[in-house]
């Protein structure tokens, strides 16, 4: 028999990666009542168990800080992933956040009647069903919920390996293999070049134009973004990226007409930050080719005509967000496929108490900007409702 317990609280909080701790630390502060919910087992899933070795953040550490706790001065200007991960528990544990983990949420919806968010979550270990009623509904699950796979001709018919670069550690289990990287943004591209530090095979697939910069180029130009015109600062980005790569088209890697920050704003897609994968491409150690026009069971033919042999296939082809499979209420924030209905910096308030964290495609920093955004107009609205009860009653 499944045992079903019921709670009343003003917020539910859904997901305790950064975006969910970030918007708990706020709650905190302000003692809200709340609770976060977790379907996985730890604080900063992704972070923990769904990224490669090698990864660091792609930003200065002056841009990847959560809301009251600045990174410490020690810390490295890119800090790797194990440095990251350990900042996000000593956040957890400076800010007194509790996330209740393996709690699954099944459905949410608003109840007309007693306008409230109704939030029905299983319990994945022992199977209890809880029911939450709360005035408000932040979504943190965030963009990088779930690993996206396209569908590509004749994928199900590849004999070797296929997984999702969120399963991907390191080129050490495919030596003497070929591997395919299908995704040229910054994971595919660390990914490949990790493979070729390895003396694999390594092929990468770059379907679209993409901006090649460093991370020196990424915190100048956001150092002038404070100061001058987008325009301005993309003509200058481009010009430098120009003189340390060189044309990159030549080497099968157009560059798109809009700047690098232009296109992050416009279509939210990050410039390729190099780690050394260019050079690797120069010389020959990393094959590009475009897009894909069939997978057989052991070789992949490109548009161009080529076909090559293959033992893996690394799809590093992004994610999505699958919160609108449980939540029945979505269409003032999201449309059906989870892509946000309002641009930023409006996206992150739906109505009737509907919110949602991380999901503007600017990193740790927007994160931080949604979290003190949705908790400051949910201290508005609980503001609001009291001087409303006090009128009334002493009316």
């Amino acid at each position: 028999m499944v045992n079903f317990s019921n709670e009343e609280v003003e917020v539910v909080v859904v997901g305790a990666g950064p975006s969910g701790i970030a918007v708990s630390a706020c709650l905190n502060k302000f003692g809200i009542k709340h609770v976060v919910l977790e379907k996985e087992d730890c604080v900063g899933y992704l972070w923990k168990k769904k990224t490669y070795n090698r990864l660091h953040l792609h930003l200065s550490k002056d841009f990847c800080s959560l809301p009251f706790m600045p990174h410490a001065a020690s810390a490295p200007k890119y800090m790797p992933k194990n440095e990251f991960i350990q900042y996000l528990d000593e956040y957890v544990e400076k800010f007194n956040i509790k996330p209740k983990f393996h709690t699954c949420v099944e459905i949410a919806l608003f109840n007309n009647e007693d306008k409230k968010w109704n939030v029905k979550s299983r319990n994945v270990a022992s199977g209890e069903m809880e029911l939450y009623a709360c005035d408000f509904l932040i979504l943190a699950t965030g963009e990088n919920n779930e690993g996206h796979i396209p569908k590509v001709l004749g994928l199900e018919n590849f004999k070797g390996e296929i997984i999702h670069s969120s399963e991907y550690k390191s080129g050490e289990k495919y030596e003497e293999k070929k591997v395919l990287v299908v995704g040229s943004g910054n994971s595919g591209m660390e990914i490949a070049f990790d493979l070729s530090n390895y003396g694999i095979h390594t092929s990468i697939v770059v379907r679209s134009p993409i901006h090649v910069v460093t991370k020196e180029m990424v915190h100048i130009g956001m150092l002038m973004l404070k100061y001058l015109p987008i325009s301005l600062v993309d003509t200058m980005i481009v010009k430098f990226a120009r003189y340390k790569f060189g044309n990159l088209a030549e080497f099968g890697i157009p560059q798109p007409e809009e700047g690098p920050f232009s296109v992050k704003i416009s279509k939210g897609t990050s410039p390729v930050i190099d780690v050394g994968a260019i050079d690797k491409i120069k010389l020959g150690e990393i094959k590009v080719l475009p897009e894909i026009s069939e997978i057989k069971e052991y070789t992949v033919m490109f548009e161009n005509g080529e076909e090559h042999l293959f033992d893996a296939i690394i799809f590093a082809t992004g994610y999505k967000n699958v919160a609108t499979k449980w939540l029945k209420d979505y269409g003032s924030i999201f449309v059906e496929d989870g892509r946000l209905i309002n641009e930023f910096p409006n996206h992150w308030k739906g109505d009737n108490g509907l919110y949602c964290a991380g999901f503007s495609k600017r990193g740790i920093a927007g994160i931080s900007m949604d979290a003190i955004a949705i908790v400051d107009n949910i201290k508005t609205v609980i503001g609001d409702k009291i001087s409303k009860s006090r009128d009334f009653l002493s009316y």
